[in-house]
């Protein structure tokens, strides 16, 4: 492991001063919600790095915790939820993900959708808080329709039942609530006879108050064009207006014998103006891809065309004015995935890590951001900790 190279690097000489003069806001003035979009594919699904970032940001000040942001119900999609919140479901739930070749309805941002057409379906979201460091919302952002508006969502929550609101616009409910909950349960209801297929996207949990919020967003398996696919990825994107998004997708991108790489620009490139589209003063951090393996007749082969995906980043950052972290770099190189196997950071498919690893990996990026702002606060003769 090489701790020298865990630093934000900035081809272009662009330090993030948009986004961290909005921290500065926050943090001096106590004003402002700060948005951060962490959007990536199993290493952000999984929840453990994205999450690890999220509570060190919020330790800097521990009273500005802000929204809880986007969450999904991935137990209804049979597939990993992040630790940090609990979801469950009843009824029968068919799952699409932008992975699937074949898409027959809208996705979001959230890159995955659950659909249900039975009178016993229901969904259950619920915070685990933990650390002393509590989620609760007053405001949910159900992201979710029918076709003709006949079935309704019905939220339950322990101070009562609210039907909300829908925005035809937006294809989405909003539920206003007069105090502060941290779980709640979602049943649907029809207007007449015929049970329609409601069309689940996700949740935006808010809380109204000044403070940072992290949104994780991650599908197993996902590339860049993999949101690429997704019809109503502005559309949800219009709740967050992230000021800074984080780039964690590539892996899976350049897991083949054939890696383009002036292909994955061009993707990167029609993905980041989608974003700019909805939050044009956001900034971007990209990720390099962590060393990884491919399996081949039962043998391991290590994956040559990290380097190649590195470059491809550091022009993209470049391009952008953008900041750049260097996992690959971090983690000593090509061939470094079997040494963080070994001290049991990483699995033994030698591509994803262990619990253990994506803490680590979240404390890093932590450090090296956190450096990076201290140098701006410096930089800008801001005397840090005092207003």
């Amino acid at each position: 492991m090489s701790f020298d190279s865990n630093r934000l690097v900035f081809p272009k000489g662009n330090t993030l001063s948009t986004f961290f003069r909005k921290l500065d806001k926050l943090f001096f003035e106590g004003e402002g919600n700060v948005n951060i979009m962490h959007i990536g594919g199993s290493h952000v699904q999984a929840g453990v790095f994205s999450h690890t970032i999220r509570m060190n940001l919020l330790s800097v000040y521990p009273t500005i915790v802000g929204n809880r942001g986007i969450v999904f119900p991935f137990s209804a999609a049979k597939t990993n939820n992040p630790f940090n919140y609990k979801t469950t479901y009843s009824g029968k739930w068919k799952a699409y993900r932008n992975v699937n070749r074949e898409i027959p309805f809208p996705l979001g941002l959230n890159g995955m959708l659950v659909v249900s057409q039975e009178e016993e379906a229901s969904i259950t979201i619920s915070m685990r808080n933990t650390n002393g460091q509590a989620f609760d919302f007053d405001r949910i952002w159900l992201l979710g329709y029918t076709d003709s508006n006949n079935v309704k969502p019905i939220l339950h929550t322990a101070i009562g039942v609210n039907e909300g609101i829908y925005d035809s616009l937006s294809k989405s409910y909003v539920y206003d609530l007069p105090s502060y909950i941290d779980s709640f349960d979602v049943t649907f209801s029809k207007r007449d006879s015929v049970w329609e297929p409601f069309y689940l996207r996700g949740f935006i949990l808010e809380n109204q108050l000044p403070g940072i919020s992290y949104h994780s967003v991650g599908v197993n398996g996902a590339s860049v064009p993999s949101y690429l696919k997704c019809e109503l990825f502005e559309n949800d994107l219009s709740f967050i207006k992230p000021d800074l998004c984080i780039f964690a997708i590539g892996i899976n991108d350049a897991s083949g014998d054939t890696f383009d790489t002036v292909v994955f620009k061009q993707n990167y490139d029609a993905l980041i103006q989608r974003i700019l589209k909805i939050s044009p003063d956001c900034e971007f951090i990209f990720m390099s891809n962590n060393d990884s393996y491919k399996r081949h007749r039962r043998r391991y082969y290590n994956n040559t065309n990290g380097i190649l995906a590195e470059q491809a980043f550091i022009q993209l950052a470049e391009k952008y004015h953008a900041g750049f972290w260097n996992l690959f770099r971090i983690m000593g190189g090509p061939e470094s995935m079997k040494n963080w196997e070994t001290n049991g950071y990483a699995q033994r498919d030698k591509v994803h890590f262990t619990t253990q690893g994506y803490k680590l990996l979240g404390d890093l990026f932590f450090n090296a951001l956190i450096d990076a702002y201290l140098t701006y606060l410096k930089g800008n003769h801001i005397d840090y900790g005092h207003k």
